[in-house]
């Protein structure tokens, strides 16, 4: 029976902490009661879930003030037996500013003979708390394949004037994927952008490789420097109804000729994904920030134009882009799938980020879908037959190799 009302109690008390409505004062008096139920607490399952509620109800917080009695339940509870509750009970004591935490979870981090699992973790719990050191640390992590990806996506949480170059010194090396995740770390920031930009002049990076996603990513940022570079890389694309129009005529003219080549579904897949699956779902595969397109009227040609020419005619509000400013300098740009307590939970393409309220300079939902104007621009005229032909298809192809 006590068991069972410890039980509730903690389930009450996590929604409590998740309450929007509550006050600085609230959430602490909530914390202190549930660091107190974990006091009395032996079942290492129990505790577990009590750390989760907590860690859950303070994601993309940091520098939290400590709840009463946390510095004397940590102890025991780092003495677990349960590898979970040690893992939550270290992260959370991250949370609470323990620089002794910080350290010890740089240690799980960097040493190349530990479990990928408990690195990951380590990671993700280094990136919360903004630690100063992780662009070093993971600077050096580039040269591992199996946290590269990782270490990608990490860089781009705290600046470091030496972050471009390094990650631009591997790009060839890396994968599709990993080339996403890089692009997308170099796309979130002013001085990341710049040094990309000067990357693509140079032939570094091919233009017309840049996924629809990190194009709009670019564009948020507002600069005037950035944006006229990609219009002469991307080429211009009007923006009025009539000139959409005539754009519309001319690709699907252009589209229902014969082509040159013959039709490559095959690559037409692959410039699906390269191009649009980082937001569209499509035979089960694909990313959910935009609509799923699996279903949709693709054979219809007028309609696939008309929505790839004309990306922002009709945006679902579930859908609506949302551009995020943070006091750290990133510029993030997706959909807001959850605000609630203390933080904010936005969709990306490339990942969905949980921020502190307290660390948002700027939340501006806009008018413009995911999809950049002007994506039919990127590709050769062979390309766009491929990758229309695809999109028309009614079934999956095998993927061309990279």
């Amino acid at each position: 029976m006590i068991g069972q009302l410890k039980f509730f109690l903690t389930i009450f008390l996590i929604l409590l902490l998740g309450s929007p409505h509550l006050s600085r004062a609230q959430d602490i008096e909530a914390l202190g009661a549930l660091i107190g139920v974990l006091k009395d607490a032996d079942n290492p399952v129990f505790q577990r879930d009590i750390l989760k509620g907590i860690s859950d109800a303070l994601k993309g917080q940091r520098n939290v003030k400590p709840p009463k009695g946390w510095d004397e339940v940590a102890p025991k509870l780092n003495k677990s037996p349960n590898k979970e509750v040690r893992q939550l009970t270290q992260s959370l004591s991250l949370t609470f500013g323990s620089r002794a935490a910080m350290e010890s979870l740089r240690e799980v981090l960097i040493n190349p003979k530990g479990k990928l699992e408990d690195r990951r973790k380590a990671l993700s719990a280094l990136i919360d708390a903004h630690d100063s050191k992780l662009p070093d640390i993971l600077q050096g992590l580039l040269k591992e394949k199996a946290m590269r990806r990782e270490a990608i996506r990490g860089l781009g949480v705290v600046e470091n004037s030496k972050t471009p170059t390094a990650i631009l010194k591997i790009f060839d090396q890396l994968d599709t994927a990993g080339k996403h995740d890089a692009l997308t770390t170099l796309a979130i920031r002013v001085s990341y952008a710049k040094v990309l930009m000067v990357a693509i002049e140079k032939g570094e990076v091919k233009a017309n490789t840049l996924p629809a996603d990190i194009v709009q990513q670019l564009k948020a940022h507002g600069k005037r420097d950035i944006n006229s570079k990609l219009d002469q890389l991307w080429g211009v694309s009007r923006s009025t109804p009539e000139a959409k129009l005539k754009e519309i005529v001319r690709y699907k003219k252009l589209l229902e000729a014969k082509p040159v080549k013959p039709i490559n579904l095959s690559r037409g897949r692959a410039l699906y994904q390269r191009t649009c699956a980082q937001c569209h779902k499509l035979y089960g595969e694909g990313g959910e920030i935009g609509p799923d397109i699996t279903g949709s009227n693709r054979s219809n040609l007028d309609y696939l134009l008309t929505n790839i020419l004309d990306p922002n005619a009709e945006i679902p509000n579930d859908y609506r882009t949302t551009i995020l400013k943070t006091s750290d300098n990133r510029v993030l740009v997706g959909v807001i799938i959850r605000s609630e307590g203390g933080s904010v939970t936005i969709a990306t393409p490339a990942e969905s980020l949980t921020i502190a309220k307290s660390d948002i300079l700027s939340s501006e939902p806009q008018d413009f879908s995911m999809m950049p104007e002007g994506l039919v621009l990127a590709f050769k005229e062979d390309e766009l037959h491929d990758l229309v032909a695809y999109l028309r298809g009614n079934g999956q192809v095998p993927l061309l190799r990279e």
